[in-house]
């Protein structure tokens, strides 16, 4: 038994897992680094403790701190949310040496179904279908080269201890491969601090399904559904719905047998998420998520069952208190992550501060966030702002709640995904329910997502002032219109329903925004975002074609490729691995 947790997590996750402990008489205790210090997780709290700079492997990944801290904060238990040493299975059992309890699976159960490799090979003990691969971590270029000889191409890299997209490359062809085993490998280590990799046959059409369970220390384990996880960009989800358009009550209890089978195996414990590739009737384990998952939402709402409760009650010692025949689903949830990128450029993070924030509300509306009006996004996490979720009688009810809990969600300072998932929402094939993981590019075009209306950021003039205009509400014989006025103060205004949040912004110089204003040069490469150089790919002299990757850039945990406009030679060269970037800042000038 334990009364105090700690969360070594943050943002919504954090404040999710906080709620369900208050609700549960639970002490909470949380931890932040320098960049966190104002965060909604860290006010939420019963107590809070500074844990380092703020890049993760300074803080959030800090083992030894992260248990000092719970001792001197008197927590005896620690749930990790997700991301971070979530499933790190060294992280489980340093907790279980310093008698501290871990919500999760043990370690043992962990490192078993954790690592992507070794889960590869329970599921072939289990009779679990699985994509074809390596049974083992590769560590050359040439173990992959090899692979994609036998195999056949494209191939999949990807992090052994990775999740959520994170650390997962795709070669198409074998001189792809040296880059996307570097990428996979950095990523890896940057989110997870363990940088092995493994390869398997990319399946290049199917659909991403998976199956959630939920185990006790007793041996009951049960599913409870699955998840529709297809709508992807970088293999990292957009959009989660349930129940999956395409399953059978039949297939669903097929696949919901064998994850079951799987986490008897191994003596699994917790809320877990087997993930499926499936395709014409066929299902292949991909890997297993040995923690809650960010979508855990839409299947909390078909199934009216607390999940992240029941991690801390199975925790406690206790009991499921049902059988398999007794999980019911009613309805159908879909889930969009709104993350701070720029859909009209290939989803690129977007950093700054968020000056409008009003989440849309209304029955059958859920949003989890851990962020607020006045915020600023960092550069040093995921691009995660909030989790909107809609519940419908059925799947034509939930994508219209969507749909108008889209548009009710008003957020400026920042881009969104917000007019992205707008577009989904009203797209023919996701209506028909036909989504695959190729739906971005196939459905969704780039021509579209360039088109897309993205909220206005204030402008600065050469004088340091806000070019923006005004927003008024005003009333004219009993009737309410909204009119803009081009002036010198902005005036950021989201009507919602007749409810405004507005915040001026005064006549201040802005430097910074004038430092880093677009170049004039026209032979300059800049950094079209804030991040961190973690790749050159040219030397000064080099000759490169249209499209050619000159840099890559890390930001919100996400390597962004930088390319060459036109064809021409690389003259000077600015920058250097590991330099901090600001957005505009030149990294080479490139000559005709």
């Amino acid at each position: 038994m334990f009364s105090t947790v700690l969360v070594a997590n943050r943002g919504e996750i954090a404040l999710r897992i906080m709620r369900a402990c208050k609700e549960l008489g639970l002490r909470t205790v949380a931890v932040y680094s320098e960049a966190d210090r104002d965060a909604l997780h860290v006010r939420y709290a019963d107590d809070a403790y500074l844990i380092g700079p703020p890049p993760p492997t300074a803080s959030y990944l800090q083992i030894d701190t992260l248990l000092a801290i719970a001792r001197r904060a008197g927590a005896d238990a620690i749930h990790p949310g997700y991301g971070f040493l979530a499933e790190n299975a060294a992280f489980a059992r340093a907790c279980e040496s310093a008698g501290i309890i871990f919500v999760g699976p043990t370690a043992a159960a962990m490192e078993r179904m954790g690592g992507k490799v070794s889960a590869r090979n329970e599921a072939i003990a289990a009779d679990v279908p699985v994509v074809p691969g390596t049974t083992a971590a590769v560590e050359t270029v040439d173990e992959v080269l090899r692979l994609g000889a036998e195999l056949g191409y494209p191939l999949a890299i990807k992090a052994s201890a990775g999740g959520g997209g994170r650390g997962l490359k795709v070669a198409a062809h074998a001189d792809e491969v040296a880059a996307a085993f570097a990428s996979a490998k950095r990523e890896a280590a940057a989110y997870f601090k363990h940088d092995e990799v493994y390869v398997e046959k990319y399946i290049a059409d199917p659909r991403h399904i998976e199956i959630q369970i939920l185990a006790d220390a007793h041996g009951n384990v049960l599913h409870l559904g699955e998840r529709d996880c297809s709508i992807q960009r970088r293999h990292q989800k957009l959009v989660e719905e349930s129940p999956s358009p395409a399953l059978t009550p039949a297939m669903r209890a097929h696949m919901g047998a064998a994850a079951v089978r799987l986490a008897q195996r191994v003596g699994y414990t917790g809320a877990g998420t087997l993930e499926f590739l499936f395709e014409a009737g066929q299902f292949f384990f991909l890997e297993m998520n040995t923690r809650i998952q960010v979508e855990h939402t839409v299947t909390e709402a078909v199934t009216g069952i607390d999940l992240v409760k029941w991690q801390l009650r199975v925790a406690q010692g206790e009991r499921l208190p049902w059988t398999q025949q007794q999980i019911n689903w009613h309805g159908h949830a879909i889930e969009c992550r709104i993350n701070a990128e720029d859909p009209a450029a290939g989803f690129r993070p977007a950093l700054g501060t968020l000056t409008a924030y009003l989440e849309p509300q209304g029955f059958g509306v859920r949003v989890d966030s851990g962020y607020r009006q006045g915020d600023t996004i960092p550069q040093f996490y995921d691009s995660l702002v909030a989790k909107l979720i809609t519940w419908g009688q059925d799947r034509a009810e939930a994508i219209a709640r969507m749909r108008r809990a889209l548009a009710d969600f008003a957020i400026a300072g920042v881009r969104t995904t917000i007019p992205f998932h707008q577009l989904v929402m009203d797209n023919p094939a996701f209506a028909a329910g036909a989504a695959t993981v190729r739906f971005i590019g196939e459905q969704i075009t780039d021509a579209q997502l360039a088109t897309l209306t993205l909220p206005e950021l204030p402008a600065v003039n050469d004088a340091g002032t806000s070019t923006g205009a005004r927003t008024f509400e005003v009333e004219v014989n009993g009737r309410r219109f909204q009119v803009r006025v081009a002036g010198t103060e902005v005036a950021a205004v989201a009507a919602t329903n007749g409810v405004a949040a507005t915040q001026t912004a005064r006549r201040e110089r802005a430097p910074a925004r004038r430092k880093h204003a677009p170049t004039a040069d026209p032979n300059a490469i800049s950094s079209p975002i804030q991040g961190t150089i973690v790749a050159v790919r040219v030397q000064p002299g080099a000759q490169v074609e249209p499209g050619a990757v000159l840099f890559v850039v890390e930001a919100m945990k996400m390597e962004n490729e930088i390319t060459a406009p036109r064809a021409g030679t690389i003259k000077e060269l600015r920058v250097a691995e590991r330099a901090a970037v600001q957005a505009g800042d030149i990294l080479a000038t490139l000559e005709p």
